[in-house]
């Protein structure tokens, strides 16, 4: 049985990936420039100190060392579930637990380095704005669908 550790090169190149952009967006944008490039859709430096949504970025800078903390521990298990999954029958659940383990790592990444995260996709209708976010939250959220998908059909498949 081929273990699921065989979908770690998709987490390595997401995380490339999320690094490459950020790195790009910080080399050519200032803070808080705006580059429109749809009517929903703009290309702008962000800095995030806190979690999803930019919660608790607000506070006094603990936060930096718990969610650098809980990356860590989930980064962690996420690798252990994926050791003990079969990569072939389970494909999917291992693909996304690769997806949710590089956004981690790859927001970890930032704060170890920088002390906060660069977010730079900026989605919005009209005056309303979502909480700007990159690659990697975007890693994060495609493996919570691909999750709940693979749930789904274990769950059908089990019914049957």
């Amino acid at each position: 049985m081929s273990r699921g550790w065989r979908w770690l090169p998709v987490t390595v190149l997401v995380i490339l990936l999320d690094q490459l952009t950020k790195a790009w967006i910080v080399r050519h944008f200032a803070y808080a420039e705006n580059l429109p490039l749809l009517p929903v859709l703009n290309i702008t430096l962000r800095y995030n100190t806190g979690a999803a949504f930019s919660m608790l970025a607000d506070a006094s800078g603990w936060q930096r060392w718990l969610f650098e903390a809980l990356a860590l521990a989930v980064g962690c298990g996420i690798v252990f579930w994926m050791h003990r999954l079969d990569a072939r029958a389970q494909w999917l659940l291992a693909l996304s637990l690769s997806l949710i383990l590089a956004g981690a790592l790859g927001n970890l990444i930032d704060r170890l380095r920088l002390g906060h995260v660069i977010d730079f996709i900026d989605v919005h209708w009209k005056d309303a704005y979502f909480p700007a976010f990159n690659i990697a939250d975007s890693a994060i959220t495609v493996g919570a669908v691909l999750m709940l998908i693979d749930a789904w059909m274990e769950g059908r498949r089990r019914s049957t």
